[in-house]
C-alpha cells in the first residue's frame, strides 16, 4: 500500500512516480486495445467456457486437417483447374474439407460452415465457422512445404477466434479472445519493429491478377524498397500466422476470401496486431482487402500503400490479356 507524505508534498509526488513506473513496466495494454474478437465474442454472448470449448474444437479440426494433408503430401494423383488460372483443387482439398465438416457437425451441430470447396451449410444462427481445408494449394501440388488448413469462427462476419495448422514443421497457430494468441503451447505476440525500412514482410498476388491491372505488381515493387524484403509464401492464412508470431512483421493482400482471413485475423490481433483494410480503412471481411502488422509500423504501411497506383499491364507483359478481356466486357 503506497503511503502519501502530507508534510512534504515533493517527496509524496516522487513515491507517487516510482510507484506508478513500477506498475507500468507490467502493465499489459493490450487489455486497453479492444479488438475485434474481443467485441464479436461480447455480441455473440460466449462466455469463457464456451470460447475455450469452441477454441479446442478449432485446434483439433485443423490438427486433423494437418494429418490428411500430410497423408496426400508428395502423392498427388488428381489435380484441378476450378476455372481461374492457378486456382486448383487436389484430393487432399476434398478429403480434409469432408472429414473436418463432419467432425465440426458433430462437435457444434448449431453453427453454420462456410467452406471454400463445398460452399455453406446455413444452420441459420450469427456464428459461422470459415473454413480452408489447405490453404497454399498450389504450394501442395508442387511439393512445396507452405501450406496448412484453417479454420475461423466468425460472428456475423467479425472474426472470433481461429486456429492455423503448419503441418511440415509441426506448427499450430491459434487464439481466442481472453484466453491469448499462441503456437502450439507457447504464447506469441506481434514484432516490436517500429520502422518500415527495418521490417520484414509478406505479400500475395490474387488469382484475378491475369485480368486487372489492379493487381499487387506496384504495391509489391514500392514496399521492397521501402524494407528489408517482401516475401511472397503463397498462404494468406500462414503469411497472418507468421505475422502474429512474429516472424513477419507486415502483410498486405487483396482479393481473398473469408476463408483465407477469418482465422488469420482474429489470431494476429490477439497477439497484439494491427488489423484493416488497404489502403486505409476499417476491415470488412467481405471485400478482400487486408493490411496486418506489428502496431509500431501500422501508420507507415498505411501512409505508404496509399501514394501506390497500379502499373501499366504494357510494362509486365499482360496488354494483350487484359485488353482483350477489357474489350468483351465493355
Amino acid at each position: 500500500m503506497l503511503q502519501l507524505d502530507i508534510l512534504n508534498l515533493d517527496n509524496s509526488l516522487n513515491l507517487i512516480k516510482i510507484w506508478f513506473l513500477s506498475q507500468l513496466s507490467n502493465f499489459n495494454f493490450n487489455i486497453m486495445h479492444q479488438t475485434i474478437s474481443s467485441i464479436a465474442a461480447k455480441k455473440a454472448g460466449l462466455e469463457l467456457d464456451s470460447i475455450k470449448n469452441l477454441s479446442d474444437v478449432s485446434r483439433k479440426a485443423v490438427e486433423l486437417g494437418g494429418r490428411i494433408l500430410m497423408d496426400h503430401y508428395g502423392k498427388l494423383t488428381n489435380i484441378k483447374n476450378k476455372g481461374r488460372s492457378g486456382d486448383l483443387v487436389t484430393e487432399a482439398d476434398l478429403e480434409c474439407e469432408s472429414e473436418i465438416i463432419k467432425l465440426l457437425q458433430r462437435e457444434t451441430p448449431e453453427i453454420s460452415i462456410i467452406a471454400e470447396e463445398t460452399g455453406t451449410k446455413d444452420r441459420g444462427g450469427n456464428l459461422s465457422w470459415c473454413l480452408d481445408p489447405l490453404d497454399g494449394t498450389t504450394n501442395f501440388a508442387h511439393s512445396y512445404p507452405l501450406f496448412g488448413t484453417s479454420l475461423g469462427l466468425v460472428w456475423n462476419d467479425m472474426p472470433l477466434l481461429g486456429a492455423i495448422s503448419v503441418p511440415f514443421i509441426n506448427e499450430i497457430y491459434w487464439a481466442a479472445p481472453q484466453i491469448g494468441a499462441y503456437c502450439n503451447q507457447e504464447c506469441i505476440q506481434t514484432s516490436n519493429c517500429k520502422s518500415l525500412i527495418d521490417s520484414l514482410l509478406v505479400t500475395g498476388f490474387a488469382y484475378d491478377r491475369f485480368t486487372i491491372e489492379d493487381n499487387n505488381y506496384s504495391e509489391f515493387c514500392w514496399m521492397t524498397h521501402r524494407s528489408r524484403g517482401v516475401r511472397r509464401g503463397g498462404a494468406a492464412a500462414i503469411d497472418l500466422a507468421f505475422v502474429a508470431a512474429g516472424r513477419l512483421d507486415g502483410y498486405w493482400e487483396r482479393g481473398l476470401s473469408k476463408w483465407d482471413l477469418a482465422a488469420g485475423v482474429a489470431i494476429v490481433e490477439i497477439a497484439g496486431g494491427f488489423i484493416s483494410d488497404y489502403p486505409s480503412g476499417k476491415f470488412d471481411l467481405n471485400n478482400g482487402r487486408i493490411l496486418a502488422c506489428t502496431q509500431g509500423i501500422s501508420c507507415q504501411m498505411k501512409k505508404e500503400l496509399e501514394k501506390v497506383r497500379p502499373l501499366d499491364c504494357h510494362l509486365y507483359g499482360a496488354e494483350k490479356t487484359i485488353e482483350s478481356l477489357n474489350s468483351k466486357r465493355s
